[in-house]
């Protein structure tokens, strides 16, 4: 089975940072894309950026310039580095490849 585990979240004020990680299993292909979903209390779910094979990247209007999402293939993980942190931000973040999601990770933005 596949299986991707985010780590990272947690309270920050206004203004910091955070680097989530999602650690995934050696089957995934180092050339498939992967993506960062976000889901805020009473919203829909969103793509926050995603990353494809070719190290292309797309990201929500919302996180553009302040989000930066990498991977790297020999250690198996995914990573979402978030600046300049805003309330907004504030959400469960999931890493996902395919249709598999991880569990998520709690990210609160304090203001």
């Amino acid at each position: 089975q596949v299986q991707l585990v985010e780590s990272g979240g947690g309270l920050v004020q206004a203004g910091g940072s955070l680097r989530l990680s999602c650690a995934y299993s050696p089957s995934i292909g180092r050339f498939d894309a992967m993506a960062w979903h976000r889901q805020a209390p009473g919203k829909q779910r969103e793509l926050v950026a995603a990353i494809n094979g070719d190290k292309s990247t797309t990201y929500a209007d919302s996180v553009k310039g302040r989000f930066t999402i990498s991977r790297d293939s020999a250690k198996n993980t995914l990573y979402l580095q978030m600046n300049s942190l805003k309330p907004e931000d504030t959400a469960v973040y999931y890493c996902v490849w395919r249709r598999i999601w991880g569990q998520g990770t709690q990210v609160t933005v304090s203001s």
